[in-house]
């Protein structure tokens, strides 16, 4: 969400002080808008004290397989959720604790910022692709993480999940059905791959996507 929409969130929790803020930025340094950040909502007005702030490094660092994260909270909050959290995972590995070291103190700002105007090209690529489909439409273009998820309601009388079932089966391609984001009659597009795979994968999405056409789906 943009700034403005997290302040007008913020103003109506203020009628609720005694509602508690998840508030998840896992994707906060892949972000495409002209200023490139993203809103902390902890940092708005009367949100610090409520707010716990969810992060890592799988998506901004590509370090999925290290399963390091961290909650930022206010210390009344942390007590609670390390009395809850040592009792099942204690902590983090050593060894991805060093690799978040490396991650923060290493990785210059350059590759950071380079990383997201490649990942800015994948996402004008498979948008360009979805605009000359028929009957594909994408609501809302992502502004950031590395997901599209384009409304294909028009075909399988909306079904996604069987579209998703039979393009894996006759394309080998496997998308997301978009019912499991609460979002039906979409698919879920992840273009964090290699610029090869998109053109493949969307090669492969638009013949599907003609053959049903021409099977009246």
């Amino acid at each position: 969400h943009d700034q403005t929409l997290c302040l007008e969130l913020a103003k109506v929790l203020d009628s609720y002080p005694s509602v508690a803020i998840l508030a998840d930025e896992i994707y906060e340094r892949l972000i495409y808008s002209d200023s490139g950040k993203c809103p902390c909502f902890a940092g708005l007005p009367n949100m610090f004290e409520r707010t716990m702030t969810v992060n890592g490094f799988s998506k901004a660092y590509a370090m999925t397989g290290m399963r390091l994260g961290y909650l930022a909270a206010p210390a009344r909050l942390t007590k609670a959720v390390t009395t809850i959290q040592s009792q099942l995972t204690s902590c983090a590995g050593s060894i991805s604790q060093a690799a978040g070291v490396a991650a923060l103190t290493l990785v210059p700002e350059t590759e950071m910022e380079a990383n997201i105007e490649i990942m800015r090209t994948k996402r004008d690529y498979v948008i360009e692709q979805l605009a000359i489909m028929p009957n594909v439409n994408l609501v809302v273009p992502p502004n950031g993480a590395f997901y599209v998820l384009p409304d294909v309601s028009a075909y399988y009388d909306g079904d996604d999940t069987q579209l998703c079932i039979d393009l894996l089966k006759k394309k080998q391609l496997a998308l997301v059905p978009g019912e499991s984001f609460g979002a039906p009659g979409t698919v879920r597009i992840s273009y964090a791959t290699s610029m090869e795979e998109l053109k493949i994968a969307m090669g492969k999405l638009k013949e599907f996507l003609e053959e049903c056409r021409g099977e009246g789906r």
